[in-house]
């Protein structure tokens, strides 16, 4: 039986990813900064390695790590922790994987790409505007310099737009969860003008992530749905279904550091 370590296990991703992994007969150990206490579970912050450190005497054959801070809102206005957090704490881990030898799938993000690339190729050279998308592309080069220079095994996954029904109810829900709980309760919702996107239902990405575990030689890799649509088309289709009115819908412009179009090759 597998030995996985998911760091970030109490995320929109983590939940369903530890799910999933026990399901596919993993042994999962979970590590979050979230308090709470469980079998298998232990309270840790990636910033404190001496925290990890019963995490990696477990002895993982493949570490997840999910771990971050995300938004390009927060990672804006507290930049020093988003690079505390980002690479600081990624570091960490990544000290630790080569220690016992684990394989690391690193969890990037599609905002590496900006705004000016229209279709997003893992050959292309990444333009991020935000210091979200920033830390993590240092982060992927961080990844990336300890597979060539110290023998790390590891994968990078830039993720694209997903979605769970049971995402936390918080500021990071995606927008397809954020427009059907406002409109359900007759809130009006935002959507920018002429933006579109792909959607990604976090039951396909966490086969995705979890065949990245059997990825030996270093790549990058998109995972996304590649049905890119009008993000009004969406809001529109929701609204219907739910029998609200499209008075709801406010149109606005889209805001800065935000990518107005995201097109993935797969």
């Amino acid at each position: 039986m597998k030995k996985a370590l998911v760091v970030g296990s109490e995320g929109n991703i983590g939940v369903p990813l530890v799910k999933h992994l026990r399901s596919k007969g993993y042994e999962v150990l979970e590590v979050d900064c979230k308090p709470g206490w469980r079998p298998d579970y232990l309270m840790a912050d990636i910033t404190k390695p001496l925290d990890m450190l019963p995490a990696f005497d477990w002895g993982p054959d493949v570490v997840f790590m999910l771990s971050a801070m995300v938004s390009r809102v927060t990672c804006e206005q507290a930049a020093s922790l988003a690079v505390d957090v980002n690479m600081h704490g990624l570091q960490n881990v990544l000290q630790l994987c080569k220690r016992v030898k684990a394989h690391v799938v690193y969890f990037s993000t599609s905002e590496v790409y900006g705004p000016s690339i229209e279709i997003m190729s893992e050959d292309v050279k990444p333009e991020p505007n935000n210091r979200y998308g920033l830390t993590k592309l240092l982060g992927e080069s961080l990844v990336e310099y300890e597979v060539k220079q110290h023998g790390l095994s590891a994968v990078t996954l830039r993720p694209f737009m997903m979605y769970d029904e049971d995402e936390d109810l918080g500021d990071h829900r995606s927008a397809m969860i954020r427009f059907a709980t406002n409109l359900a309760l007759g809130k009006e919702i935002e959507v920018h003008n002429g933006s579109s996107r792909a959607w990604f239902h976090v039951s396909d990405a966490v086969r995705a992530i979890e065949a990245a575990a059997h990825v030996k030689q270093y790549s990058v890799i998109n995972i996304g749905s590649p049905d890119v649509r009008p993000i009004s088309e969406l809001a529109e289709k929701i609204c219907d279904l739910l029998g609200a009115d499209r008075s709801l819908i406010k149109y606005v412009d889209l805001p800065v550091r935000m990518t107005l179009a995201k097109k993935p090759t797969l």
